[in-house]
């Protein structure tokens, strides 16, 4: 009983959270634009409860300020595994987190369903 207490509390999963991904938790936020989560609360916005979603929406409507803020926090393995991971981004951020993480094309998950379904062609 008392074991379920300790590890259901906030501080211990922010711990098991900051020793997976070697994310300090003292660290500064950054200062992301408002326009990029326009249709979430931006002022309560946790960075460290979903990192998955907030990497996704930098890396598709950020600038370049926002992605080096975004590479600053979470660091180069987060970031990548959440690109690469992702089940839905646009190509062209696609060919912008390729170059970014220094990989090739065919190892994100969401662009062999891509290749798979080619779009018509727009005349």
């Amino acid at each position: 009983m008392q074991k379920e207490a300790f590890c259901g509390s906030t501080t211990w999963s922010l711990f098991i959270v900051s020793y997976l991904y070697a994310m300090p938790i003292d660290k500064p936020k950054p200062v992301f634009s408002k326009r990029l989560f326009w249709d979430v609360d931006f002022d309560h916005l946790d960075y460290n409860s979903k990192p998955a979603f907030i990497i996704e929406r930098i890396f598709e409507r950020g600038d370049v300020d926002d992605i080096r803020q975004c590479r600053r926090y979470y660091g180069d393995k987060i970031v990548a595994d959440s690109l690469l991971n992702a089940k839905y981004l646009p190509l062209p951020t696609v060919y912008l987190a390729a170059a970014v993480i220094d990989r090739p094309l065919t190892d994100f998950r969401c662009y062999k369903p891509k290749q798979s379904n080619p779009e018509n062609w727009i005349y």
